[in-house]
């Protein structure tokens, strides 16, 4: 399969598609999910093309986990969190919706279930949210 590049994290990353954005570096960007699963929800994605983790080269990979391991710490404190969910699907088959590598990182506390997937969250909680997780990453070492 081909890498698409209109599919939507490319189109946020070329900024044709408003995101909230939370994060980013030279090789990745996170942003949050607008369909969270849980409060504090986001997306780790690399600024390069890469349709999932099978065609990603070892350089995405890298950069991608140094930045979900970075938005893990901050989702813990913003969030007073007890532990990290981290998402990764790959092909239809294996789950995965959109044909660019993401991760999904999800703060997560004892005895509370994900949400169900495909429902919207109103745009000021996640910027809320949003804010939380900017607020704290200064505080990561």
């Amino acid at each position: 399969m081909s890498y698409d590049n209109d599919n939507i994290f490319a189109k946020i990353l070329r900024e044709e598609i408003p995101s909230e954005r939370v994060y980013e570096d030279e090789h990745t960007l996170v942003i949050m999910d607008i369909m969270p699963r849980a409060n504090g929800h986001v997306l780790v994605i690399p600024k390069t093309p890469a349709r999932n983790v099978l065609d990603a080269t070892p350089k995405q990979l890298a950069a991608c986990m140094a930045s979900v391991q970075k938005m893990s710490y901050a989702l813990m404190k913003a969030f007073d969190a007890g532990g990290i969910t981290i998402q990764q699907f790959n092909e239809a088959a294996g789950g995965q919706e959109v044909f660019h590598l993401h991760f999904h990182v999800l703060p997560r506390h004892a005895g509370v279930k994900l949400r169900p997937p495909g429902n919207m969250e109103k745009p000021e909680v996640i910027k809320q949210n949003a804010d939380r997780i900017r607020t704290a990453l200064p505080t990561i070492t």
